[in-house]
Order: C-alpha cells, then sequence, then structure tokens
C-alpha cells in the first residue's frame, strides 16, 4: 500500500492531503528502472573488464597458444633454413663441383613469390605482421626445398653417367704387370729400330712373352679389329667421353669389330706382327684424337711407388721397339 502524504496548511492551521497528479508513479517507476538498468550495464562493463567469461577465458587460452605455436614454428623454420643452406653450400661447393656442373644461381634459390594482394587474406588482424611474415619465410623455405631436391636429381643423374664414365676412362695396364718383362719404350721422342731416325713414339711399349693374354684398360666398343702393315694385328676401341685406346702388333685378336668390352676383357695376345722387332705390345691412349701419354692412365691398378718406376722407365731415351 503506497504512503499517504499530506501538507500542513499554516493558515487554517491544518493538514491537507496531497493528491499525486496522474502519471507520476509511472514517471518515478521508470526513472527507478532506467536507473537500476543503468548501474547494472556500467557494473558490467567494470566488472567485465576485471573478470573473463568462461568463454573468453577459453578464446584467450586458444588465443595464447596460437602464439605459443607460431613462435616455435618460426624457429623451426629457421632451422631448418640453417639446414637448408648448409646442404645448399656442400651442394655448390662439393657435390657439383667434382661432377664438374655450374653452382645454382642465387637469384634462383632465393626466388620468391609473386602478387601484391597474396598475402592479403591475412591483413586486418591483431596478429597480421607475426603471420604474414611466417607465411612468407614459409613460402621461400618451400621455394628453396623444391629447387634444391630439383638439384639432387641432377646429382644423382650426374653420378650415374660419372660412374659409367669411370668405367670407361683407361686406368689398367693392357698386359698384367707379373706377366711384364719390362716396360721397353715410354711416350716421346725416340729412335726407331726400322727407319734408323728419331721419331714421336706416340704410345708404351710392353715387353712380355708372345702370347701373353692382352685387356681392354676401360668400357667401350670395338671399332676396329683387323691386320695392318704397321700395326700388323691391331684392335681400336672407343671408350666414349672422347677416349679411344689402340692395342698393336698382336699375335692373335680375340674380339671382332662391334663387340661391346669391360674393363679387363681380353681381346688379344701379345706378338711381333706388322712392323716390329721384337714380341711386344705397342699401347696408345687417344684424347679427343689426340694421342697422350699413358702413363697417366694405370691408377687403377699400380700403387705409387710401382707408378713411379714405371713413369721413371719410361721417360729414358731408349729405343722403341716399332
Amino acid at each position: 500500500m503506497a504512503k499517504v502524504k499530506y501538507h500542513y496548511n499554516p493558515e487554517t492551521l491544518s493538514y491537507t492531503q496531497i493528491t499525486p497528479k496522474k502519471g507520476t508513479y509511472l514517471k518515478r517507476s521508470l526513472l527507478i528502472i532506467l536507473a537500476l538498468l543503468l548501474n547494472g550495464f556500467l557494473g558490467f562493463l567494470i566488472l567485465s573488464s576485471f573478470v573473463s567469461s568462461p568463454k573468453e577465458k577459453t578464446l584467450k587460452r586458444e588465443l595464447e597458444n596460437m602464439k605459443l605455436n607460431y613462435t616455435l614454428l618460426e624457429k623451426l623454420s629457421e632451422e631448418h633454413a640453417q639446414r637448408l643452406s648448409e646442404l645448399e653450400n656442400r651442394d655448390d661447393k662439393i657435390y657439383r663441383q667434382f661432377f664438374e656442373a655450374a653452382p645454382i644461381p642465387e637469384d634462383i634459390r632465393n626466388a620468391g613469390y609473386g602478387g601484391v594482394n597474396r598475402y592479403r587474406s591475412l591483413q586486418g588482424f591483431n596478429n597480421s605482421t607475426m603471420i604474414t611474415e611466417l607465411t612468407k619465410k614459409m613460402d621461400k623455405l618451400s621455394n628453396k626445398i623444391v629447387v634444391q631436391s630439383k638439384s639432387l636429381d641432377d646429382i644423382i643423374e650426374m653420378a650415374a653417367k660419372k660412374e659409367e664414365m669411370l668405367a670407361s676412362i683407361p686406368a689398367i695396364q693392357p698386359v698384367k704387370k707379373e706377366e711384364l718383362t719390362r716396360m721397353a719404350s715410354g711416350y716421346g721422342m725416340r729412335m726407331h729400330p726400322i727407319l734408323k731416325i728419331r721419331k714421336m713414339h706416340e704410345g708404351m711399349d710392353f715387353v712380355a712373352k708372345k702370347g701373353t693374354p692382352i685387356y681392354a684398360t676401360g668400357n667401350g666398343t670395338v671399332t676396329r679389329a683387323e691386320r695392318s702393315k704397321t700395326f700388323g694385328n691391331v684392335v681400336y676401341i672407343d671408350h666414349g667421353y672422347g677416349y679411344e685406346t689402340v692395342y698393336a702388333h698382336m699375335s692373335k685378336i680375340a674380339t671382332r669389330k662391334g663387340k661391346k668390352v669391360k674393363r679387363g676383357d681380353l681381346i688379344g695376345y701379345v706378338g711381333s706382327t706388322g712392323r716390329s722387332v721384337s714380341s711386344h705390345l705397342h699401347y696408345e691412349v687417344h684424347k679427343n684424337g689426340r694421342p697422350v701419354n699413358p702413363v697417366y692412365f694405370y691408377y687403377g691398378d699400380l700403387t705409387p711407388e710401382e707408378f713411379a718406376a714405371m713413369q721413371k722407365a719410361a721417360e729414358q731415351d731408349t729405343q722403341s721397339l716399332d
């Protein structure tokens, strides 16, 4: 029940009941309600600035976790970038140099991604800078991994070719060292035993008994297996990569034209056919059509001491046998 209010009249010395105007209670009630709502809203704002709701707490935890993950991911990307940089250095300074291949240009290794708006979707957030920079780093790292992967594929292919080349290049003596009598004459100007003039001796003469086996010094294809006036029974082997070997004065040929041979395959026997004064093998190595000193192509079966002794004997100015 609402309180009844009275007004004292000093002239009449009496109290008169105060009758509220229509709408006064309603206005007061509305003002009270609005005041309560305003106080509640202000209180909520003040309270919410100090106390988080369960949902806000969850979102904050997720945000902090994402920041931590981004930090860890950035650190991990830097570690991977460092390891990749070390691999790139070995690739350019060791692997590609070994296979005589040019290093990969830096502008190709460090190529970025084009497009002004490539990272536009990452803008407009509180952590846009951090996210954008990390994304750029990951894109660059991905590109460098692709380039390095392609380079390693190239190296594998070059290694396979290098292995084939190493098997093809002449690398052993054509006559086993156990079966040699001596190395009679080396590469260079020598006195010819028949013509009695000094002329260029374009190979090496290995003295051995007639019938001593002669072996291919590298993988290749027999291009000639015939008899000539000068070399007698002679075999030519094309090893590829610009290399060719010649085996002359054989007593008997043990191969044929067009045959594929491997290093160490039997191709004939020592003799003295053609323009020769005694039983021996005249052996030549050609590179790109020009004769070269065969003494440098025995690294496959000579010790350093044996090589030094053969090199010394080859340098003696002795008479050739053909």
